[in-house]
C-alpha cells in the first residue's frame, strides 16, 4: 500500500522508510512469536521497528529504576540484534516505556515520578547507544480530569526533557490506554503546543531588549499603549486553543464550562470543519482496488 501511495518500489521504500511499528517484547525475557515475525517482516523490507519492552517495575521487571532499565535495555539489543541479522542496517528505535505497578493493586501506574525518572534515564541510554528514541504520554486517570491532566504532564516533561525523537500515545490516552478520548485529545494538544513554545530559545537583540519602550513608560505606568507593545500583541505570546483567562464572574455568565466541556465544543467544530486531503483519483482507485484484492485473498 505504500509503494502505490508513494509510487515507488519495494527498495526504494527500504531507502527512504515511511512504515513505523512498535514492536513489544513480552517482558520478562521473551519475545513472542507474533512480534518476532513482525520485527523479521519490518526488517525485511528495510522498515523502522520500535522495539518496546513493557517493564512495569515490580511486575514485569525488578521493583527498582535501575534494574528496570537494565532489562528494558537488555531487552531491546536483543531485538535490535535479531533485525540486524535479517538485514543489516535496518532501522530500529530504543522504545522506552518502563514505569510501576501500583503495589496495593497490581494494577499499571503511570504518568508516575517513576515514569518520568525512566525516560529521562532512557534518553540518556538512547543517546550512548546511538539509537533513536521513543517514549509516550501516558496517565492512569478514567475520565478529563486533573489527574489525567498532571500525569500526562509528567509523562511528557519526561519525554520532552529526555529529547525523545517520537512521542507515541502523545493525544487522547486515557485509563491506561484503555481509553481513547476526543476531549484528552484537545487537553494534549494544548499540553504539547505550550511545551514546543517552551522549547522555543528566547531571542535577545536590541529589539527584544526594548530599552527605548522601558524608557518610554513612566514609573507606575503600563505598556499597553507603547509602540513596542503594538507592533507585537497579536504575536508576541502563546495564545491557547483550551485554556480560559476570562475572571470567575464571566466565566460563569458563560455557562462555567471546564475544560472537558470546552474541549469537547473544540473537537466537535474541527470534525465538523474537516476537509479531506487532495489525492491523485488514479492512487486512490489503486489503494481501494489492492484494499479489496487482499480481503478476498485473506477471506476477510
Amino acid at each position: 500500500m505504500h509503494e502505490i501511495a508513494l509510487g515507488c518500489d519495494r527498495e526504494e521504500l527500504a531507502r527512504e522508510p515511511a512504515i513505523l511499528a512498535i514492536v513489544n517484547t513480552n517482558s520478562p525475557l521473551q519475545l513472542d512469536i507474533p512480534m518476532t515475525e513482525g520485527v523479521i517482516e519490518l526488517a525485511l523490507a528495510g522498515q523502522v521497528t520500535c522495539i518496546t519492552p513493557f517493564t512495569l517495575a515490580g511486575s514485569m521487571s525488578p521493583a527498582t529504576i535501575a534494574g528496570t532499565l537494565l532489562q528494558q535495555t537488555a531487552e531491546v539489543l536483543a531485538v535490535v540484534v535479531l533485525a540486524q541479522l535479517v538485514r543489516k542496517g535496518a532501522p530500529v528505535m530504543y522504545g522506552s516505556f518502563a514505569s510501576n505497578v501500583d503495589m496495593l493493586s497490581g494494577a499499571p501506574a503511570l504518568g508516575t515520578p517513576e515514569y518520568t525518572k525512566a525516560a529521562l534515564a532512557s534518553g540518556q541510554i538512547a543517546r550512548r547507544l546511538g539509537l533513536p528514541l521513543r517514549s509516550s504520554n501516558t496517565n492512569s486517570s478514567n475520565c478529563v480530569d486533573a489527574q489525567a491532566a498532571y500525569e500526562s504532564g509528567m509523562s511528557l516533561w519526561g519525554a520532552t526533557m529526555a529529547h525523545t525523537h517520537l512521542v507515541n500515545h502523545a493525544g487522547g490516552w486515557l485509563e491506561g490506554g484503555l481509553t481513547a478520548s476526543f476531549e484528552k485529545l484537545i487537553v494534549d494538544a494544548e499540553m504539547l503546543q505550550m511545551m514546543a513554545e517552551t522549547f522555543r530559545p528566547i531571542t535577545v537583540d536590541t529589539d527584544t531588549l526594548a530599552l527605548d519602550a522601558i524608557r518610554e513608560v513612566p514609573p507606575g505606568g503600563h505598556h499597553f499603549g507603547t509602540a513596542h507593545t503594538l507592533a507585537r500583541y497579536e504575536t508576541a505570546f502563546y495564545q491557547p486553543m483550551l485554556s480560559t483567562r476570562d475572571n470567575f464572574e464571566r466565566w460563569q455568565e458563560a455557562g462555567s464550562q471546564d475544560a472537558a466541556r470546552r474541549a469537547n465544543t473544540i473537537w466537535k467544530k474541527l470534525l465538523a470543519d474537516y476537509q479531506k486531503p487532495a489525492i491523485d483519483p488514479a492512487i486512490e482507485d489503486a489503494l481501494t482496488d489492492y484494499v479489496a484484492r487482499r480481503k478476498r485473498e485473506i477471506g476477510a
